[in-house]
Order: structure tokens, then C-alpha cells, then sequence
């Protein structure tokens, strides 16, 4: 059984990278790495490491991903399609930089994953993938990838902000032109003067004086 979750596991996780880099809908792409993510929380779990697993699911495929389908959503937005720029060279680059990858994978599973399976795997350590295990191993044998990793969070969360204030606003116009200023507001969306005097205007209306009744007129009141 173990057997049969890990193949359904590795090939959840294989169909969600590839539709990570091949859809071109952000939105989707984003969805395909849930599920990629998702499914490495599986393969932690045959591993017995259910800290790990439990934190790929709280942190990863929760917390993180709502705020990858925010930035989506503010930066470009579902129905914006994903376009590689930058002509052939730089599609040729990543085909053959894809192709390298895969064949050092390929090694690196011939090489040391093969003579695993006629053997029983690694022996269970008590300990492994509690929480105090893993804090150590952070803090000292692994101490400069996570740093990194949080430096690289950082760079991305700063780089969102950046793209979305380029892509939003007005490019050269005039602040003026956003809301008419000479329409007269309904009341009660005015502002607290016109709330205080009652009266509901232009800007140009309400800054001319009220016209108040002369003395001794008969619609003056005493």
C-alpha cells in the first residue's frame, strides 16, 4: 500500500511542476502548485516526517499560496496570460538548461537510487522530523540555505510591490481629472463642513459667504 501512495504521490508531484511552467494562466499556475505541494506533504509523510508535512500544508499550501493568488490578483490578474519574452535565444537557454537538469536528476537516481531497492532504506532514527530536530538543523547545518531562502521570500515580496505600482496610476495626467470637482455631491457623501452647514454644493458654491436676510426684513424672524 505504502508502494502504491508513493507512485500516486511522485506523480502528483510531477504533474504539478509541469503545470506550473507550462500553463500560462498565472491563476492556474498557482493551482498547479498546490497540488505539487500538496503532494510532496505526501511523500513527507512516508518518510515519517509529519512535522514537515503538516508545515507543507499549513504553511506552504496555505498561507503562502493565498498570498501568491493575491499577488496574482494585484499584479496581473487571471485573465492576463503569461508571455516569455525576450526572443529564441532565451527559449533555446532554457531548453537546454531544462535538458542539463533532467540528465543530472537521471544520474543522480541511476546512480544512488537504484542500489536502495533491494534493501529495506534508511533505519528510523528516534527523533527524526520532530520540531527540535529540525530547529537544529536549521540553526547550524543548514543555517546559510535558510537564510537565503527568507532573503529570496523578501526580494519577491518587494519586487510584487514594485510591479504593481508600475502598472497602476495615471502616466502623466493630471490628479485633477480623477473625480469632477463642479458636480454637487448628494447628500450625506459630502464632507464634515457640509455636514456641520447643511448645505450640499460645488467647492466654488460653498466657498461663497451665505446670503443671510437685512435687518428689519419680514422674513428675518423677529
Amino acid at each position: 500500500m505504502a508502494a502504491v501512495f508513493f507512485f500516486i504521490a511522485g506523480l502528483g508531484a510531477i504533474a504539478g511542476a509541469i503545470g506550473v511552467v507550462t500553463t500560462r494562466n498565472p491563476f492556474y499556475a498557482v493551482l498547479a502548485l498546490v497540488g505539487h505541494l500538496l503532494s510532496l506533504a505526501a511523500l513527507f509523510l512516508l518518510l515519517r516526517a509529519e512535522f514537515v508535512a503538516a508545515a507543507q500544508v499549513v504553511v506552504y499550501a496555505g498561507a503562502v499560496m493565498v498570498l501568491y493568488v493575491f499577488v496574482v490578483a494585484y499584479v496581473g490578474g487571471q485573465a492576463d496570460p503569461v508571455r516569455v519574452a525576450g526572443g529564441p535565444a532565451l527559449k533555446v537557454g532554457a531548453v537546454v538548461f531544462a535538458a542539463l537538469l533532467a540528465i543530472e536528476l537521471f544520474i543522480a537516481v541511476l546512480g544512488s537510487g537504484l542500489k536502495a531497492l533491494d534493501s529495506e532504506g534508511a533505519p528510523y532514527e528516534a527523533g527524526f522530523g520532530t520540531p527540535g530536530a529540525i530547529g537544529e538543523l536549521f540553526l547550524t547545518r543548514f543555517l546559510f540555505p535558510f537564510e537565503a531562502a527568507s532573503f529570496l521570500l523578501l526580494i519577491a515580496a518587494v519586487g510584487a510591490v514594485v510591479l504593481a505600482r508600475r502598472r497602476g496610476g495615471l502616466v502623466g495626467g493630471d490628479p485633477r481629472d480623477l473625480a469632477p470637482v463642479d458636480v454637487p455631491r448628494p447628500l450625506g457623501t459630502g464632507t464634515m463642513r457640509e455636514a456641520v452647514s447643511g448645505q450640499v454644493g460645488t467647492p466654488a458654491e460653498l466657498a461663497e459667504p451665505p446670503v443671510t436676510a437685512p435687518a428689519g426684513d419680514e422674513r428675518g424672524g423677529w
